[in-house]
């Protein structure tokens, strides 16, 4: 059914570029018909992000680092200008050293422990605050989980105790804001090639073993994500909230890997 997003606007904060899942998940609101923005952070990002922006008719780019209060003002003050409203966010944002995330879990640093759960859990909280007042007819906050927030990944370290912490704030901010029509939901892709993945040590590996066990043999795609984005945004998800979704071919669903993996 086309135009299921038509005349509904957002924010997209995470692109790094076309390979981003945010990307994936913009595009596919896009060719539903949705108007969007795009944060990005510094000059080097805006660089990249623009001609994605342009390729689906935006040229709102905002420059916002999430963890200071100015800068995220100035944004959300922009949103409030020029839109008045907001309908849906998609929080794609998250962090850690890569240094630390190759090595031994119990050598996460304190410095890296508070940067990486205020940016990658913290930001989804504040810029949900944020935007609530600007989603007065109700609206959907997009978050990304992967499932090393409940289960142990080789390398993952740190970054699945933020993502822990990120699927408790869906269910928590999920209740805060359902009085207020505002849905809250995180989408859990499996591995994928991303920017981000990269800097994860035995990426590579843990993509391939993904894709060898997983149910339907396959890593999900930016399309697939997107699709799911774009149902949980549009009216179809209306009475789904607080809901932590895989979209993973079904790797989520193992005990053990395949007996010929073994």
């Amino acid at each position: 059914m086309p135009d299921l997003m038509k005349g509904k606007r957002g924010l997209v904060m995470g692109v790094a570029n076309d390979r981003s899942i945010a990307w994936g998940i913009a595009k596919a609101l896009a060719d539903e018909g949705a108007e969007l923005a795009f944060s990005h952070q510094g000059e080097s990002f805006g660089k990249r992000v623009l001609p994605l922006a342009e390729s689906v008719g935006s040229s709102f780019l905002l420059d916002v680092d999430v963890t200071d209060d100015a800068s995220l003002e100035a944004a959300f003050g922009r949103l409030e200008r020029e839109w008045g409203s907001l309908d849906f966010l998609v929080h794609a944002i998250a962090f850690s050293d890569k240094a630390e995330l190759s090595g031994r879990f119990i050598n996460t640093s304190r410095e890296n422990f508070r940067n990486s759960l205020t940016i990658s859990c913290y930001s989804l909280i504040d810029v949900a605050r944020r935007a609530r007042p600007l989603m007065s007819n109700g609206g959907t906050i997009l978050t990304l989980t992967y499932q090393g927030s409940n289960r142990v990944i080789p390398y993952y370290n740190v970054m699945g105790v933020a993502k822990a912490a990120l699927e408790s704030t869906v269910r928590y901010l999920a209740s805060d804001l359902g009085p207020d029509g505002i849905r809250v939901n995180a989408i859990s892709p499996g591995p994928m090639k991303t920017l981000a993945g990269a800097a994860i040590g035995g990426g590579r590996k843990t993509f391939r073993h993904t894709e060898a066990n997983a149910p339907l043999r396959a890593n999900a795609t930016l399309e697939c994500i997107g699709g799911t984005a774009v149902y949980l945004a549009s009216d179809h998800g209306a009475c789904t909230t607080g809901e932590v979704i895989a979209v993973d071919g079904g790797y989520h669903v193992l005990g053990m890997p395949r007996s010929e993996n073994l």
